[in-house]
C-alpha cells in the first residue's frame, strides 16, 4: 500500500459535492481518481478548499490550510502551480494539468518546473502537443480520464429514443454558434426536433460566479429560441445526466481549443450516445469518425449530420451499438492504475 497525497488550491468541493450538483470535468476527476486509487489499496489524502475533514468512500478529504506532510510514495499537484514544490521529500511528484499547457511559458511557471521537473500528465494528445519539447519535465504521460461506472453499464436501447438532442459543455465554449446552427440550419428540417442545452455557471463554483456576465447573453439567448426547439436547462449531476442521457438521440459540440479531454462527450459516448463535433481542441479524439458519430468541420455538413441522426433510425442504431462497443473500454480504475505505475 503506497501513500498518495493529492493538491488542489480551486474551488470547494469534496467527494460527496458530485451527489449534491454538477461539477466541472477537472473536479469530477480528482474526486474519481481518488476513490479509485483508494480502491487499488492505497492510502489516499487530498488536500484542498473543502470546507472540513471528512473522509467518504475511503478518500480523506482535509482543508488545504493545514500543513501537508513533507513525504509520501506519490504528490500529485493538481492544477495549481502553487503546489508543485510542496511534499518536498515525495518519492515522485506529479503535475497533473488540465487546461492547455501555453499559460506554463512564462518564467513564474517555468523556473517551478525546471526546479522540482515533476511527472507532467497530460489527458489527451492534442493535450500534450499544446506543451513544447524544449519545456522541463522529469517524464511527459498522457493518461485520458476514466469514465465512471455509471455511464458504462447501459444496455443496447430496444426502445430508441426521440429527436432530443443535448448540449452539455460550459456556454462560453461555442454554445452561441450552435444556437445559430440550429435555428437557421436544423429547426426548419426537423421541426419536431428539441436541443436540450444543459449549461450555465453552477458547474464551476466561485469561478463561474466571475464569468457570469459573459455567459448571460449566451444563456439569454438560448432562452429566445424557445420557439425554434431550444430547451435551456440547468446542469445537473451524474446521476440525473444518465436519464436524460437515456432520452437523447444525439450529443451536439463544437469543440474549443481549451478542450483537453471533454467528459462530456467521453460520457455520452460510453452511454451509447452518437456525438457530432468538430476538430477543434481534443474533442476529435473522442469520437470514432464516421462509427460513434461524425467529425464535420463544415457547417453545413454538420447540420446534416445533425438532422440525419435525429431522423434515420436504422442509423442512429448503428452507431449507438458502435459506441457501447467501442467507447467504453477506458474507466477510472484503469486511469487509476497508470498513476500507480509512476510508483513502481
Amino acid at each position: 500500500m503506497a501513500k498518495i497525497i493529492l493538491a488542489d488550491n480551486g474551488i470547494s468541493f469534496d467527494g460527496k459535492s458530485a451527489l449534491l450538483s454538477p461539477m466541472g470535468g477537472a473536479e469530477k476527476a480528482l474526486v474519481s481518481l481518488s476513490e479509485s486509487l483508494v480502491d487499488l489499496g492505497h492510502e489516499v489524502l487530498v488536500f484542498n478548499n473543502c470546507l472540513k475533514n471528512i473522509v467518504y468512500k475511503g478518500v480523506n478529504w482535509i482543508p488545504i490550510s493545514k500543513n501537508l506532510p513533507d513525504s509520501a510514495d506519490l504528490y500529485i499537484a493538481n492544477r495549481g502551480d502553487k503546489l508543485i514544490n510542496l511534499v518536498p521529500k515525495a518519492k515522485h511528484c506529479v503535475f497533473w494539468i488540465h487546461n492547455p499547457a501555453s499559460y506554463l511559458m512564462k518564467w513564474r511557471y517555468l523556473h517551478k518546473l525546471w526546479r522540482r521537473r515533476p511527472c507532467i500528465v497530460f489527458s489527451s494528445n492534442y493535450h500534450a502537443q499544446t506543451y513544447p519539447s524544449w519545456a522541463p519535465a522529469g517524464e511527459r504521460l498522457i493518461i485520458p480520464y476514466g469514465v465512471d461506472k455509471i455511464f458504462r453499464e447501459r444496455k443496447m436501447v430496444s426502445n430508441l429514443p426521440g429527436p432530443k438532442a443535448v448540449f452539455t459543455s460550459n456556454p462560453l465554449r461555442s454554445l452561441d454558434w450552435l444556437l445559430d446552427l440550429w435555428s437557421k440550419f436544423v429547426f426548419s428540417r426537423a421541426p419536431n426536433a428539441e436541443l436540450h442545452v444543459f449549461s450555465g455557471s453552477a458547474t464551476y463554483g466561485e469561478y463561474g460566479k466571475t464569468k457570469e456576465t459573459i455567459m448571460k447573453p449566451i444563456l439569454e439567448k438560448a432562452n429566445t429560441l424557445a420557439d425554434k426547439g431550444i430547451v435551456l436547462r440547468e446542469p445537473v449531476p451524474s446521476q440525473d445526466l444518465v436519464s436524460e442521457l437515456s432520452a437523447s438521440r444525439i450529443i451536439v459540440y463544437r469543440g474549443d481549443s481549451n478542450e483537453t479531454f471533454c467528459s462530456s462527450l467521453g460520457e455520452a459516448q460510453a452511454f451509447g450516445v452518437p456525438a457530432i463535433v468538430q476538430d477543434l481542441g481534443c474533442v476529435a479524439e473522442r469520437v470514432i469518425d464516421n462509427k460513434t458519430g461524425y467529425i464535420l468541420d463544415n457547417e453545413k455538413e454538420f447540420a446534416d449530420a445533425i438532422v440525419r441522426l435525429l431522423e434515420n433510425d436504422s442509423l442512429w442504431k448503428e452507431m449507438h451499438l458502435n459506441c457501447l462497443k467501442y467507447q467504453r473500454n477506458w474507466g477510472w480504475r484503469d486511469a487509476a492504475k497508470k498513476f500507480e505505475s509512476i510508483i513502481n
